[in-house]
């Protein structure tokens, strides 16, 4: 039945957050404000070095530093908020600013699934066709491979948050959830949301389905060129040019599939319990995989390692 008669419209949002956890919620903000200094830091650094160094002029990082530039932002559009929502019992954020945090975490969601299949792409040509990689990998190439994740992550945002904003909203107006996240927000729509669920499931296959597929075919070649190298000694430079990539996507794609693909319980307790588990996977999703990327990176990377070193000693 049609709600959007019975009840005034709703202005703002109730973000719930783990107020049903008083004694997490301290716990969990100091320990989301480490890790988001952390994440400021760490990304903050990479962008630097990959940026001063004239060894790191290359495709490989200066994807690397989108990376990190992504991470800093998608972090910094929902976390602050977050760590607000633990300070402040049942946190009210108005329509347009819930509008803002949804489209900015879409946008950057969005643009890292596509950006993660360039860095492949990249890695492709390093490993299976390393003659032709400065021909292919040109700068001429790359920047537009950059260019167009930002746009199509963009693109893609603005369709989803303003086809979800448009919904009337009337009755209950709290969000399950730390932010203003899109399937949350969804559910207090008091209208069809058909279009919505349709939209969003192409959209998870174009930015989802495709970068897994194509990143998994990359690596099926990048392993067979590996194997197909005489001595053990290039295999292993090879594959460590590769690993630090491998492990985020991993991390970041292995996360998605862990919150979204696991079964629901019916049990009111276990419902309970799992939407504890929901909240607290979202949140290892949006604030461990950008604490993780530059750990990655600059554990399992010579280049990196070395950048850092000269940066610090200069």
């Amino acid at each position: 039945m049609d709600r959007s008669n019975q009840t005034s419209p709703v202005v703002g949002f109730i973000l719930l957050g783990l107020s049903a956890h008083p004694r997490l919620e301290k716990t969990f903000f100091v320990l989301i404000l480490q890790m988001y200094l952390v994440i400021l830091l760490g990304n903050g650094l990479l962008i630097v070095v990959t940026l001063l160094d004239s060894r790191l002029h290359t495709p490989m990082y200066f994807f690397l530093g989108n990376l990190s530039f992504l991470d800093i932002c998608y972090t910094t559009s929902s976390v602050p908020l977050i760590l607000d929502s633990f300070l402040t019992p049942r946190k009210t954020i108005p329509f347009s600013a819930c509008a803002v945090q949804m489209f900015l975490s879409f946008a950057m969601g969005a643009t890292e699934c596509v950006l993660l299949g360039m860095m492949a792409f990249d890695r492709y040509v390093a490993i299976c066709n390393p003659l032709r990689y400065p021909v292919v990998m040109s700068k001429a190439v790359y920047i537009p491979l950059a260019a167009g994740s930002w746009a199509a992550g963009i693109t893609n945002s603005v369709v989803q948050t303003s086809q979800a904003m448009r919904l009337p909203f009337c009755g209950d107006n709290v969000i399950n959830h730390f932010t203003c996240e899109i399937l949350a927000v969804l559910k207090l729509a008091c209208a069809d949301i058909s279009i919505n669920v349709i939209s969003m499931v192409v959209a998870n296959v174009i930015f989802l389905g495709a970068p897994v597929l194509f990143i998994f075919v990359s690596y099926v070649f990048i392993i067979a060129a590996i194997l197909r190298m005489p001595s053990t000694e290039g295999r292993k430079k090879a594959f460590s040019t590769c690993s630090a990539h491998l492990t985020v996507v991993v991390v970041f794609y292995g996360t998605i599939l862990f919150m979204y693909g696991k079964p629901k319980s019916k049990d009111p307790l276990g419902a309970d319990k799992q939407d504890l588990s929901d909240k607290l996977t979202s949140l290892f999703y949006g604030v461990v995989t950008p604490v993780l990327n530059p750990i990655i990176y600059s554990l399992r990377n010579k280049d990196v390692k070395a950048a850092m070193k000269n940066l610090v000693h200069q």
